[in-house]
């Protein structure tokens, strides 16, 4: 075996573990980089890009649609082979080649292969051992959970990975979880045509949601895109036949399909890294627990940042904890708080949900005297030219002890674009009699900030 010497070893070259590295390498530390799989990650070839590539056509034609004078009608149909050719594009083709100048510019190392450690600072990657001087920072991600259902190993069950980047259209599929992931692919595959069946066990869709999202996702899922939308029931039992697959629930009812899909969650990837070596312990569910630094354990070498640390597992926070473990790393401290705040989240159904911060259960949870204030989504005169008559609501949460926002919650058309709004409104704590003063151009949508504070005003 060689030993090759780095200040830091970064594990993953997902999204966060990539910016991190950047970031290290880019002020000056040798870095190297160990990945089993594709350069860029999860979300680049098996997750956010392939499943918007997917959705995206349904949105445009839906719009389209609502326009008078555009050359489609309701017999418009889409084109599902020329939809998965551009995913592909999207993904290309899952060849990470695209991605290595990015490393080599930097001079950062690229060792293939799954690394494990032996020691603090010490990981072996094949025959070779890499030594840290100063940090090894864990960004190994997650994978799809399979639930313990009974039968279900004896399918051929598919997880994200198999539903965003099959080459063929099913006829139909069940689909078991109705969080974010089964709920935007029960909408992509079912805008190509597959007949789905969507499962979900508690009273409504996207459970860490406002409640009214969820059913407002259910009721356009059913009535827009077919989808035999099921709440409140479980899959007690999965075997083949019928169509492919039968899933027996707890009502007395089943479901069949060509296909099933099981989004019930994700399952760090710490199984593997022999952390004993390194001298911690994973936590609940395998998740490294980190404290606001992203140090794990109290160490002052071992930082987990990402899906890995179970903090909020979105690419976009992934990326925000890169920044702040390079920040400490490199002497600068900072700790992260976007976790606590609340993570901005969408997720890409129609309508969409964009959130940010607490729902009013949470406020209320956590002792704070919060009041809701909702508004039509489609009630301002921007409404009139982008996603008319598409419904909706918008709501903020307000600490009223300090009239400020804690939580903003947007469902409709393309409502992703008032997230960030919220986001900075939340963060910087800004007093709603001074959020008064950001006036919105007119006729843009984003006068429904209007709407909503004038909504509080008169209450």
């Amino acid at each position: 075996m060689s030993e090759l010497h780095y200040d830091a070893i970064v594990l993953g070259a997902g999204p966060a573990g990539e910016v991190c590295a950047g970031r290290l390498a880019d002020a000056g530390m040798s870095v190297a980089v160990v990945e089993k799989d594709l350069v860029g990650g999860e979300c680049s070839y098996y997750a956010c890009m392939p499943s918007k590539a997917l959705l995206r056509p349904a949105d445009v034609l839906g719009e389209a649609r609502r326009i008078p004078g555009v050359p489609v009608d309701e017999g418009s149909a889409l084109d599902p082979q020329a939809i998965l050719a551009r995913r592909d594009e999207v993904i290309h083709d899952r060849d990470d080649s695209g991605q290595l100048p990015w490393l080599e510019e930097r001079g950062i190392d690229l060792h293939r292969g799954a690394g494990r450690f032996e020691g603090p600072r010490r990981v072996t990657v094949g025959d070779d051992v890499l030594l840290a001087a100063k940090a090894v920072v864990v960004a190994t991600g997650s994978g799809a959970a399979m639930p313990p259902i009974d039968g279900l190993d004896s399918v051929s069950a598919w997880n994200n990975r198999q539903a965003t980047t099959s080459k063929q259209i099913p006829a139909s599929m069940i689909v078991l979880g109705g969080g974010p992931v089964g709920s935007e692919l029960s909408l992509a595959w079912s805008s190509l045509g597959t007949k789905v069946t969507l499962v979900e066990g508690n009273g409504h869709l996207l459970g860490r949601d406002e409640p009214f999202a969820g059913e407002e996702v259910a009721k356009s899922l059913r009535e827009r895109f077919g989808v035999d939308v099921r709440t409140g029931v479980l899959a007690e039992r999965v075997r083949a036949g019928g169509a492919g697959v039968v899933v027996e629930l707890n009502d007395g009812s089943s479901a069949e399909g060509e296909e099933i899909l099981v989004a019930i969650g994700r399952v760090p990837h710490t199984a593997e890294l022999g952390l004993e070596a390194a001298g911690v312990e994973a936590g609940e569910h395998g998740f490294l627990e980190t404290d606001d630094r992203l140090l794990v354990g109290g160490s002052d070498w071992l930082y987990a940042i990402g899906d890995v640390n179970g903090r909020a597992l979105f690419t976009h926070i992934g990326k925000y904890q890169a920044w702040v473990a390079a920040e400490n790393l490199l002497g600068r401290p900072v700790e992260a708080v976007a976790e606590t705040i609340g993570s901005p989240r969408v997720t890409f159904t129609d309508p969409q949900v964009a959130a940010v911060g607490k729902t009013l259960q949470q406020a209320l949870d956590a002792g704070l005297d919060a009041r809701a204030v909702d508004v039509p989504t489609d009630g301002s005169p921007g409404a009139s030219f982008q996603g008319k008559d598409t419904g909706g609501t918008s709501r903020l949460v307000v600490d009223l002890a300090k009239e400020t926002i804690v939580g903003a919650t947007f469902t409709g058309f393309e409502t992703a674009d008032f997230l960030h709004a919220a986001t900075v409104a939340i963060v910087a704590e800004v007093p709603l009699p001074r959020l008064r003063h950001a006036i919105a151009a007119y006729p843009t949508r984003s006068e429904i900030w209007l709407k909503l504070v004038e909504k509080y005003e008169a209450a």
